[in-house]
């Protein structure tokens, strides 16, 4: 992977939602280390995002703050331009947001469905609606997708998340197809246990059920820097693809 000091990125421009804390805010602060400018997304924790913000340009790169409800057309298509405005073009959309619980299916109300889906699905394709005019001018751009190993492994009382994530993988696949001819590169990538501030919310029971092999969680960095070298030269190509960091605890062949 990339060093840090590699400033493979720079001139560039990166929207990331959900950048407030966790892993968005490691994906921010990896993409600022590569030299991009990077805005920082949250919905109602300005203080994190700020703090994030501060963190980027600390770690070489410009940062600006913009809150919004990605579920929203309208406050989608302001963070759009408030990032073309501030940094005069956008290369890569990474489309982190995403609201996860556990909640059997015979007793999930509709709106916690719709709320699920919504965060995930409606979000991505907002965002990456509203920011392709630019990403088709900033030329070899990307869009990263941040799934969930729920969409793959099958989880009791997460078939909401599972149906939001598994959309998510196929809409890559399917706008990776579409917007290849334009040199955009669209790819998911797949997490499964990371080491993150739950807020006093208990370890999903799957994974305390079943650890990784590889023995611990993983960390919001290492979710980072594959979605670093996505968007980075190197990556050209590469599309369509869900990659999966997870210390084997789901596997492919």
């Amino acid at each position: 992977m990339l060093s840090k000091g590699e400033r493979d990125l720079e001139g560039c421009a990166a929207i990331v939602t959900g950048s407030a804390r966790n892993i968005g805010r490691a994906i921010a602060l990896d993409l600022a280390a590569g030299g991009a400018s990077v805005l920082i997304n949250g919905v109602s924790s300005r203080d994190a995002a700020e703090e994030t913000a501060a963190m980027a340009e600390a770690a070489g790169g410009r940062a600006i703050v913009h809150m919004a409800d990605v579920t929203d057309p309208e406050q989608v298509d302001e963070m759009i331009a408030a990032a073309a405005d501030a940094f005069g073009r956008i290369d890569f959309l990474v489309n982190n947001v995403s609201m996860r619980s556990e909640c059997p299916v015979g007793e999930m109300p509709y709106d916690l469905w719709r709320q699920v889906l919504a965060s995930t699905l409606d979000a991505a394709f907002l965002c990456t609606r509203a920011a392709l005019p630019y990403l088709e001018q900033a030329g070899q751009a990307a869009i990263v997708n941040i799934g969930g190993a729920a969409s793959h492994a099958g989880m009791a009382e997460r078939a909401h998340v599972a149906a939001a994530k598994a959309g998510l993988c196929g809409m890559t696949g399917a706008l990776a197809v579409e917007l290849g001819p334009k040199d955009i590169t669209v790819n998911c990538v797949v997490p499964s246990m990371i080491h993150t501030d739950r807020q006093g919310a208990p370890e999903p029971p799957h994974f305390a059920k079943r650890p990784a092999p590889m023995g611990r969680m993983g960390n919001p960095e290492e979710i980072a820097s594959v979605v670093r070298f996505l968007c980075g030269p190197g990556a050209r190509y590469i599309s369509g693809q869900s990659i999966h960091a997870n210390g084997a605890w789901y596997v492919t062949v």
